[in-house]
This record gives structure tokens, sequence and C-alpha cells, in this order.
């Protein structure tokens, strides 16, 4: 599967764009949404280089994660969530996750619970991913994230 449109939108909107090069927290060079490849201090982009590093980025790496590990049919919206997911969290948190396990399971329902709990960030919730967390699990369910 491919992430569409509307996922893609989400992806943006939480991530933010930023068009000169920044060191996010964790002291790693940054640009655009949340892109760190080969990014070093001073580096500039335009909007439209941001969202082809974006929309390469989720096709030749994330969309990926989620192909190969879930292992249960999904529908474009649940796909769509999980993408958002992933390029947030990374793929080894995927990979240890119980979300991950209860979706291969096929417990649906469970998912969007299972999403919420990733909240935290340096151990301390926080209300942005409070909000991320509740777009992309309103996006599984097939609602509309906002």
């Amino acid at each position: 599967m491919r992430i569409s449109d509307k996922g893609f939108q989400l992806i943006k909107d939480f991530e933010g764009c930023e068009l000169k090069a920044y060191q996010c927290a964790a002291g790693v060079w940054t640009i655009g949404y949340g892109h760190t490849k080969d990014v070093q201090e001073g580096d500039i982009c335009s909007l439209e280089k941001a969202e082809h590093l974006l929309q390469r980025e989720l096709e030749e790496e994330y969309e990926k994660y989620i192909n190969e590990l879930v292992t249960v049919p999904m529908n474009q919206c649940q796909f769509d969530a999980l993408v958002s997911w992933v390029y947030n969290l990374g793929p080894a948190n995927l990979k240890k996750s119980s979300m991950l396990r209860v979706l291969n399971e096929g417990k649906y329902d469970e998912v969007p619970a299972q999403i919420k709990r990733w909240n935290k960030a340096g151990g301390k919730v926080l209300d942005g991913l409070i909000r991320r967390r509740q777009a992309e699990a309103e996006m599984f369910e097939g609602e509309n994230a906002s």
C-alpha cells in the first residue's frame, strides 16, 4: 500500500515545516517535515523540496515498514495512521510494540488504544503527542483527523 493524500497531510500537519536546518531536542540537525538524513547546520530548502523529501522518505522507508511488518489486511485509513505513527516513533518502536502484536492478532478494535499509549517523550506526557495519537487513532478508525 501507499500513503494517501489525507495521510500525507496528517503527517505534515503534526510535523510542521522548518525551511532552515535546526537542532531538534535530541541535538540532531533537522529540516523540512522532520527530515534528518544528510542535514547540516546552515542548510535551507524550499517548501516544495521539503514536501518532496517527506514523500520520498515515506515511499522508500516508512510505508515499507508497515507493508512488511503488518500481516493482516488493512484499509487505507488504517495504513495511513500507522505510517504517521512509525514516521514519528521509528521502526524499532513499531517492531517491539504491543500495538503491532495486537494488530497482527486481528484485534483491530484494540489498536486505537494502543496507538494512544505512545504519548511521551523523555518520560513526560506531551500535549502535542496526545493530539497526534488521538488523530492517528481516529484515522485508524476511519474518522476524520483534525
